[in-house]
Order: C-alpha cells, then structure tokens, then sequence
C-alpha cells in the first residue's frame, strides 16, 4: 500500500514537472513528435551558415544539403507510398542537385509540411489499410511510423554534421 501511495505521488509531482519541461511536441502523439522534429530540422538548416551546406565528413558521404535533400525527397516519396501524390516539380536527382541554403530549406518545409497534412487527414479507420513499397505490404500507420523514425535518424546525422563544423543546434543553447 505504502508503494501505491509513494508512486501516485511521485506521478502527481514529477509528471507535471516533466511536462513543464519538455520540448514542445514531446509525449503528444504523432502529430506532436512530427511538429518536434520538424522544428529542429528547420531550426538547425536555418542556423546552419550558407558555406556549412557543401560540407561532408568524407569522400562518398552525403554532404550537409543532400541529408536534407534525402529527408524532403524520403517524406514525399514514403507520403505518397499512402496515397498523396509527389509534387510534380520534384526529381530524384535533386538530392545532389539542389545545394543552395535557401531551395534546401523550402523543399525541407514543403516535405515537413506535406507529411503533416498528410497525416491529418488520415482517417483513424484507414491506419490499417495495407499499402505496396518495395519488396513488401506495409500499412499507412507503418508508413508514417517510418517517415518520422527516418526524419529522426537523420536529425541525429545532422546533429553531428553540425557539431563538427562548429555549428551548436539552437535548442542545445543555454539562456
């Protein structure tokens, strides 16, 4: 009984501490974690310096345009996977192609932005539906499962992009 009292109090007191203290979007869901991620990934292209863009830890490795590249062409392809076409003016090859801060940037919003309308207009009955990708069937509620876990991997390569060419992550600064 002690135990049962000691942790109902613990929730009482730690919960809303945490939740005064998270970062907006954390531990609300779907929709909260895609507003989370998308707002770091604008945040730290944005405060990335122009010169920073080209950069790339290695000889064959994705420089710092075409991660985000990667991320906007992944949600626009892994989105259509679900139903929602791919904008007509988007290529492929834009992934090493498009390399100047500010058009990185918009086709990174325009992603960001089309998941999130994706997403919101999912009717909670159609998660189920079995869709076709590749070599096997998945469903839209696995399909948006992946684009937001594959936003968050290479959030965490960005991450270290950045750390590596001095730039600090926005949210990583003390007041």
């Amino acid at each position: 009984m002690k135990k049962a009292i000691l942790t109902l109090l613990l929730m009482l007191v730690v919960r809303p501490a945490l939740a005064q203290t998270a970062p907006e979007g954390i531990w609300q869901g779907y929709d909260g974690e895609w507003k989370h991620v998308s707002k770091q990934l604008i945040d730290l292209a944005e405060a990335t310096p122009p010169d920073k863009f080209s950069w790339r830890p290695a000889p064959g490795v994705r420089s710092t345009s075409e991660v985000y590249m990667h991320i906007a062409l992944a949600n626009f392809y892994l989105l259509s996977v679900t139903g929602p076409k791919m904008p007509a003016d988007l290529k492929m090859e834009m992934e090493k192609g498009v390399t100047a801060k500010a058009d990185v940037i918009n086709w990174l919003k325009r992603s960001l932005d089309a998941v999130k309308e994706g997403h919101a207009s999912v009717m909670p009955k159609d998660l189920d539906h079995k869709v076709h990708i590749a070599d096997r069937d998945a469903t839209i509620d696995g399909m948006y499962l992946r684009i937001i876990v594959h936003a968050n991997e290479h959030m965490g390569q960005l991450v270290a992009y950045a750390r590596m060419t001095g730039v600090a992550p926005p949210w990583s600064k003390k007041d």
